[in-house]
């Protein structure tokens, strides 16, 4: 979803709490990275890697001029021949810290297995943030929930979309003063990059 859609989709949801908790969950996980500059771990459920969600936060991390979003894909079947990005498995969870924050994606509520790994990383001090149905022990053990019940106005899908695009909003002011020349070299290339306004 390109960034006219995007900005269709919040006109349509105008009013709604969507806009609102989408933005709240995106500053809450671009806090997180920001403040311990980097370290997002992204994972899913052996039926639903969030791979999509992943290539859509590594643009916005280049688009925003903020690497720290760009994540690491944990992924359940990954193996040793998969190309780098795609051969990170389940055990990088176990390796989780303090100052990492990890993404959990889940349509349902996840297996017993992939809870205790988060849990662990919790205990180890990651932040955990859950993206999902927002039932069971998942969204109690996270910092932030974004709960997106079966039977929502949005599906999970296009709520990852509303994220994304949230978390790689540079809605705070600029501090006055000399700015380093990477935020002014950020700064251009979000302005050469972005959409033409819409015309009617």
């Amino acid at each position: 979803m390109d960034a006219v859609r995007v900005a269709l989709l919040r006109e349509v949801l105008a009013g709604t709490e969507w806009l609102g908790a989408t933005r709240r969950f995106a500053g809450a996980l671009r806090g997180s990275v920001v403040s311990h500059g980097g370290g997002l771990l992204l994972v899913g459920t052996p039926e639903y890697e969030p791979w999509h969600l992943a290539a859509h936060l590594v643009d916005e991390a280049a688009w925003s001029g903020t690497p720290e979003l760009a994540p690491t894909l944990v992924r359940h079947g990954a193996r040793p021949s998969d190309p780098a990005h795609l051969a990170v498995g389940l055990g990088r969870l176990e390796a989780a810290r303090r100052g990492e924050t990890l993404l959990v994606v889940a349509p349902t509520t996840p297996a017993a297995t992939l809870v205790e790994r988060v849990s662990d990383a919790r205990r180890a001090g990651a932040t955990v943030l859950a993206l999902g149905p927002g039932q069971g022990e998942l969204p109690s053990m996270a910092h932030e929930v974004l709960a997106v019940p079966d039977g929502s106005e949005l599906d999970l899908d296009t709520v990852q979309h509303l994220v994304s695009a949230a978390a790689g909003e540079n809605a705070l002011p600029t501090p006055r003063g000399r700015r380093r020349f990477r935020d002014r070299v950020a700064r251009l290339a979000e302005h050469l990059t972005a959409p033409p306004p819409a015309r009617w």
